[in-house]
């Protein structure tokens, strides 16, 4: 998992940045804020039943339930720099990763520096305004954080992108998988 540092370069983290990392010194999901007070919420109700979908029918075979971690609407930390950093993705599936959080707590937020564990999988459903960034179309600003596309893609390297826009019906499907980055685009309604 690649970091963003201050001056908005991404940089690969050190193994020994992470082992000299203790969980005393960096914030746990507990220190960090579960919402955005300004942020409205859900935008609709497929919001509300699509991911709820994605969970009953995201199974894995190579991995036993009570290891497959499945968030909606969660924030997802990803830097060690910038710690208060997140995306909220619509959905995403971490493998190898405990439902609960130490085995036995649910989840206010997804920290990956903690679990060491980046998504296998984000889904994001398309909402009006928000198809540039969903769609990696948008450019950072100086000083900001990075966008959506490039913490899935260059930080966390996350095998699995899909963007989905109910609208249309289309499915943009991305994959970083051998170091490539493939779009391929279902239009449903064709």
């Amino acid at each position: 998992m690649a970091t963003v540092m201050p001056d908005g370069n991404i940089h690969p983290p050190l193994l020994t940045e992470l082992a000299r990392a203790s969980r005393a010194r960096l914030p746990t999901m507990y220190d960090l804020p579960s919402e955005e007070p300004e942020e409205p919420g859900l935008p609709d109700e497929f919001h509300l039943y699509q991911p709820q979908l994605l969970r009953e029918t995201f199974q894995p075979g190579a991995w036993p339930p009570e290891r497959v971690f499945v968030g909606s609407d969660l924030n997802l930390y990803y830097s060690l720099h910038n710690t208060t950093w997140y995306k909220r993705p619509d959905w995403f599936a971490a493998l190898g990763v405990s439902r609960l959080y130490e085995g036995h707590e649910l989840r206010l937020s997804y920290v990956v520096w903690q679990e060491q564990v980046p998504p296998y999988l984000v889904v994001e459903l398309l909402s009006p305004g928000k198809e540039q960034e969903d769609l990696g179309k948008t450019v950072r600003e100086a000083g900001e954080p990075p966008t959506k596309w490039m913490v899935y893609e260059q930080i966390l390297k996350v095998p699995y992108y899909v963007v989905f826009n109910r609208y249309t019906d289309e499915l943009h499907f991305y994959t970083s998988l051998f170091g490539l980055n493939s779009l391929y685009k279902f239009d449903f309604l064709a």
